[in-house]
């Protein structure tokens, strides 16, 4: 019997023991996997940590080649702006700032002019295209009058003379004439005045025979004149088309050159011709990168033609 409760209890002890050991098990089981549960969350944890602070630094970055990015646009746009501004500026002051010509007389000196293509711009365009080109080198004064003007740049030295196509660049030996850029063929723009130190373009005058006084408006070529005095009765009949703003000492010295007459009517005399022609070393115009173009021309007037032709009918 007692052998029996022995055996009951010994039983029960293993039981027991296996039970508790059962329990530990699952206990540790429990245990290792709450361990494992913990672990990955951790794991997890740090990895979205991870990824976040990828996701910052990749954030960080994009940001950093937006702002990149936008520093360079911004400082693309503002060249972009400031080109557009320094072209406005070149040409509001090359619309300023007008072409100067510098006329070197021989013995004399140097006379230096501003010439206005917002009153006569053909005009100018001619004067710049034929002193830039050299026409005007060795030519001379051929007519000086004290109080009034002297007038020079004939090829044939004596008022007669036209230039030649060639002579602004192209490629033809005929002779030209431009539109006389003045008030009573036309032309209101220019309002320049004939005042002391004006430049403006000689042409020949018919207004004395019946039915050609018009053709003279079109008939300047090359020759020029400079005012030593005011005359209103040239404004608005003749194209005026700058002014000296250096050297009208000199412009005063040739006009009172000696002369072979002051008279109309001595044989064998010019009057107002100067005796020694002041001579025209060169004549260049600067133009400060304005381009005036080349002129546009007209076939002149042909007088002697015409008068041949009056006796032929």
């Amino acid at each position: 019997m007692k052998k029996q409760k022995v055996k009951q209890n010994e039983k029960k002890v293993s039981e027991n023991k296996t039970q508790e050991s059962k329990s530990n098990v699952n206990k540790n089981k429990v245990q290792e996997s709450k361990s494992n549960v913990n672990k990955n969350k951790v794991q997890e944890s740090k990895n979205k940590v991870s990824e976040n602070k990828n996701k910052k630094e990749k954030g960080k970055a994009l940001k950093s080649v937006t702002l990149i990015a936008t520093v360079v646009a911004i400082l693309v746009v503002l060249g972009l702006i400031a080109y557009v501004v320094n072209t406005i500026i070149h040409k509001v002051n090359f619309v300023g700032q007008n072409p100067v010509a510098t006329i070197e007389i021989e013995g004399k000196g140097t006379i230096t002019a501003e010439l206005y293509p917002q009153y006569a711009p053909n005009t100018v365009a001619n004067f710049i295209a034929l002193a830039n080109n050299g026409f005007y080198d060795g030519l001379t004064f051929h007519r000086t009058i004290p109080d009034f003007m002297i007038q020079g740049g004939d090829p044939n030295g004596d008022g007669t003379g036209n230039a030649k196509l060639e002579d602004i660049g192209q490629s033809s030996t005929d002779s030209y004439a431009i539109k006389g850029e003045f008030i009573i063929n036309g032309f209101t723009q220019n309002t320049l005045k004939h005042e002391r130190g004006v430049i403006s373009m000689a042409r020949s005058d018919y207004s004395s025979m019946a039915g050609l006084a018009t053709k003279g408006y079109n008939s300047g070529s090359c020759q020029f004149f400079i005012m030593t005095k005011d005359n209103t009765s040239l404004n608005g009949q003749y194209a005026a088309f700058g002014r000296v703003t250096e050297g009208m000492t000199i412009v005063d010295e040739l006009s009172n050159v000696e002369v072979e007459t002051r008279e109309s009517n001595e044989e064998g005399l010019t009057a107002d011709r100067p005796v020694n022609p002041p001579v025209i070393t060169s004549i260049r115009v600067e133009t400060f990168g304005v381009d005036y173009g080349t002129p546009e021309t007209l076939e002149p007037f042909d007088y002697y033609s015409y008068l041949m032709s009056q006796y032929s009918n």
